[in-house]
């Protein structure tokens, strides 16, 4: 089904279902939001963060209502609906307290007499295309950087999170923001070409997959605009030894079924030392079986929730089933549902040959593929044998030994016995084909900023 739909993932129901913008939508769309970037650069910092501080409380307020959104939109559990919000909340909230200690101007020294200073200047429109996984947290980590900075919004959020992402202009405007200086846009692929085009528009960030990721940067290049592109990953998570291998195999195993598996830099291959590795995967197996589909609305104990929609989880378990075809072993899971419904059981997955398609495949569901390993220089290598460059974690008992690792790892985002760092400071962002440009903290501020010089003679 094509368009903006709000469709029950666990059911297949279509609740509601919007147009999409006509051209003359988007023109006027684009119009707004130049005209309210004259407005809003105009006012100060101060201004801007108080306003980009009350869009964190109205999402505060409005928690129960707006995780009630995604949880029918794409299948999130109320209970990790509101977890996202609230992390969203913290994003758009430090921002509004510490943005503008950020972007404050920098003398540097110069050998010309006078003043020279790097200033952070807003350059007008930008894009953002927006995933369905995370709805709230994708859009805080661009939305509320750029408003702090003075930069207006267009918003072109997934077909199958119209009421999340309608949601969020309403509070955008109620928090103050002008009118046109946040909007949400129901495009066509067509249209969001168009906008890239727009000499209006001056940059583009996109989370999505790295077919997207060509795509808009191909768009983006050609029209000489700025590009943020954050796309998939196949991360590791290296297990080089513990004390207890059974919590280790815990924190991989819920983390890595975390939002259904549809996490991007979820722990997609677990690399484990022959020693641990037969008690590691046995836990994984324990953990996995007993589970029943469940209502993402209402869940219960041992019950999982569905994927965003029934395509997503056909596509899971047709790559399962390509990896079995190629001599991997499936030990538990991996059952599709009958019917229209999107649930697709938890699985664990091992011995995938290392010269299989499947092995280079990116897994965006709740598929736990485990690899065997003898040594830490074994380890490396497969944990770099990949496309893709988004996060790594190397778990040990000897943290200097797992430091060594992970300073080797191929990655934009690197950890040591925690799998995933993410907090509203923290830098978020790959290398390789895992894309460019970071989001978030200091470093991310700055990807649609004019840093620009400022020198005073004297």
């Amino acid at each position: 089904m094509s368009g903006y739909r709000v469709q029950n993932p666990a059911t297949g129901e279509v609740v509601e279902a919007f147009e999409t913008a006509t051209d003359a939508q988007i023109e006027d769309a684009v119009a707004a939001a130049d005209s309210a970037y004259g407005e809003w650069r105009g006012r100060s910092v101060q201004e801007r963060a108080a306003v980009v501080r009350r869009v964190a409380e109205l999402f505060e307020e409005r928690k129960d209502e707006l995780a009630g959104h995604i949880a029918l939109e794409m299948g999130k559990s109320i209970a990790e609906a509101i977890d996202e919000v609230e992390f969203a909340a913290s994003i758009i909230e430090y921002y509004g307290v510490h943005g503008p200690g950020l972007i404050t101007d920098v003398e540097i020294p110069s050998t010309i007499p006078g003043k020279a200073y790097i200033e952070h200047r807003p350059i007008g429109v930008l894009l953002g295309v927006m995933p369905w996984n995370f709805p709230y947290y994708q859009v805080a980590r661009f939305a509320a950087p750029n408003l702090l900075l003075g930069n207006t919004i267009l918003l072109k959020h997934a077909e199958i999170c119209p009421r999340s992402s309608l949601a969020i202009q309403t509070i955008m405007e109620e928090a103050g923001v002008p009118v046109g200086g946040y909007q949400n846009v129901f495009a066509s692929h067509d249209q969001i070409a168009a906008m890239i085009a727009d000499p209006r528009v001056q940059g583009v960030s996109l989370t999505g997959s790295e077919r997207a990721g060509a795509i808009i940067g191909a768009q983006a290049g050609r029209h000489l605009k700025k590009a943020v592109l954050e796309l998939g990953g196949i991360d590791p998570m290296i297990v080089l030894d513990a004390d207890d291998v059974a919590a280790v195999a815990k924190k991989a195993w819920d983390f890595r079924v975390y939002n259904g598996g549809q996490v991007c830099n979820s722990n997609k291959r677990l690399i484990v030392m022959d020693d641990i590795h037969d008690e590691f995967v046995a836990e994984l197996v324990r953990l996995a079986e007993g589970l029943v589909p469940g209502d993402q609305l209402d869940l219960a104990e041992g019950e999982f929730v569905p994927l965003s929609t029934r395509t997503a989880a056909e596509t899971v378990d047709a790559q399962v089933q390509r990896a079995v075809a190629a001599g991997a072993t499936l030990l538990a899971g991996g059952v599709l549902s009958d019917g229209p419904g999107a649930h697709y059981s938890p699985a664990v997955l091992v011995g995938v040959p290392r010269d299989s398609d499947s092995y280079r495949e990116e897994i965006f569901g709740p598929v736990a593929t485990v690899y065997r390993v003898s040594s830490d220089e074994e380890a490396l290598a497969l944990a770099n044998d990949c496309d893709m460059g988004l996060g790594g974690s190397v778990f040990s008992t000897d943290e200097a030994r797992a430091a060594r690792i992970a300073a080797q790892l191929e990655a934009g985002m690197t950890h040591v016995n925690i799998i995933a760092a993410e907090a509203a400071e923290l830098p978020f962002g790959g290398v390789k084909r895992s894309g460019f440009g970071r989001e978030m903290g200091p470093i991310g501020i700055g990807e649609f900023a004019n840093r620009r010089l400022s020198f005073v003679a004297g």
